[in-house]
């Protein structure tokens, strides 16, 4: 079928989308190629299909979320990709969409920042029964991303995401709402999250952090917008992208992250949970995005046996794949106020203290482990005062670094 690419009202390019394999096809006229999705143009600044058609997709609902092939059969559904042109492609992350050629219709009348929404795609995927009429598809929840189990709501005319946890201790939501207190103490931009308990099970509640008039983009398609070379650090190569698109202030939100996700263990930090913001009509860059997404950690899925601040198998991510690899990126200590730090580990058993899911015992631990880590982060701190614990990554051309330390690096 023939669609409009649109970025809000900007008819941005043609597009042909074969709706039996969920994909673009083929690509017409670009009208406005500064508007194609970022990530999109190849070295010749032509349109990328092969590009766009990862985007597309990846505005999909993995085929890993909790759920998710339950939830397609009740739909009566393939694969997660089909629910995307039952809602436009419509997001509330960003302002991009797909409209018929045929037919007529703004933005204002369609996006989901302004208008109504239907509920049964996330009710489904929260696996509520619904009665025997036909089902609503047009809904955000068509282009949530993320594994756990999730859906939007509007509350007072705001737009909520409700997302629950996994496991036996289903601890993400209490992360998310610890992780919050943990910045706010600490000064640090964030979205901030709540507890909610519905049916005796918990959820974080956030309120969409991006408006009517920007977006949310994902560090994974800045990293796009240029080759990396062999030579170049993945963390490097994210904040030369950046400086070439004239995005401010990135190595000191980069720091801020890199330093929450030493004290939380986060564990799954990947390109798609941090990003920048920028305005949708002017595409002017205003700035990293705040801290958001950060459940996958304090030993969310660990025994709490093997609950220990400084163990050291925790994943890491993106930039090095161990925490004490990756805290040495931090460029500089000096904006943190440690005081933020005394006595925090308490405010995470305040968060679980009714929780039927994280017991004392777990509790303690995960409390221990906590004061633990923020030990360690003094330390370092006080060995970057020393001149020691920085990251070749920061400073020098990670090939010549390796060949002086004998290794190449591991990203």
């Amino acid at each position: 079928m023939n669609y409009k690419l649109m970025h809000k009202d900007i008819h941005v390019a043609d597009i042909l989308i074969d709706e039996t394999v969920c994909a673009i096809v083929k690509t017409g006229t670009v009208y406005h190629f500064e508007h194609l999705p970022v990530g999109c143009l190849d070295g010749k600044g032509h349109i990328d299909r092969a590009a766009l058609n990862e985007w597309w997709r990846g505005r999909a609902i993995p085929a890993s979320r909790q759920g998710i092939q339950e939830a397609l059969c009740q739909m009566h559904m393939d694969m997660p990709q089909t629910l995307l042109e039952k809602c436009m492609g419509l997001s509330l992350s960003d302002q991009y969409w797909i409209c018929p050629v045929d037919l007529q219709v703004k933005w204002s009348e369609v996006n989901f920042f302004e208008n109504d929404f239907s509920e049964d795609v996330g009710n489904i995927l929260f696996r509520k029964k619904l009665s025997k009429r036909e089902i609503n598809l047009f809904s955000p929840d068509n282009t949530s991303d993320g594994w756990l189990k999730k859906k939007w709501n509007i509350s007072d005319g705001k737009r909520y995401l409700i997302k629950g946890g996994s496991g036996i201790n289903r601890q993400e939501p209490y992360n998310e709402v610890f992780a919050s207190i943990l910045m706010e103490r600490l000064g640090i931009a964030h979205v901030s999250y709540s507890l909610m308990v519905q049916e005796e099970e918990p959820y974080s509640v956030c309120e969409d952090f991006v408006g009517l008039g920007t977006e949310l983009i994902r560090a994974w398609y800045i990293m796009q917008t240029a080759k990396k070379e062999n030579h170049v650090s993945v963390y490097q190569h994210y904040l030369n992208c950046c400086e070439n698109l004239g995005i401010k202030g990135v190595k000191e939100a980069i720091d801020r992250m890199l330093v929450v996700d030493y004290l939380i263990a986060n564990e799954d930090r990947h390109q798609n949970n941090f990003g920048v913001l920028r305005e949708a009509e002017t595409l002017k860059w205003l700035g990293a995005a705040p801290i958001y997404d950060s459940g996958t950690s304090l030993w969310f899925s660990t025994p709490t046996a093997f609950v220990r601040g400084e163990a050291p198998k925790l994943a890491s991510k993106p930039f090095k794949t161990s925490h004490e690899e990756q805290i040495k990126l931090v460029s500089s200590f000096d904006w943190l106020d440690t005081s933020g730090l005394k006595g925090v580990e308490e405010e995470f058993r305040e968060v679980v203290k009714d929780s039927p899911f994280v017991d004392n015992a777990r509790s303690d631990a995960i409390c221990n482990a906590i004061r633990k880590r923020c030990e360690m982060l003094l330390k370092v701190i006080e060995e970057r005062k020393k001149g020691r614990l920085v990251s070749a990554d920061c400073f020098y051309d990670v090939e010549k670094d390796a060949a002086y330390s004998g290794k190449k690096d591991e990203n």
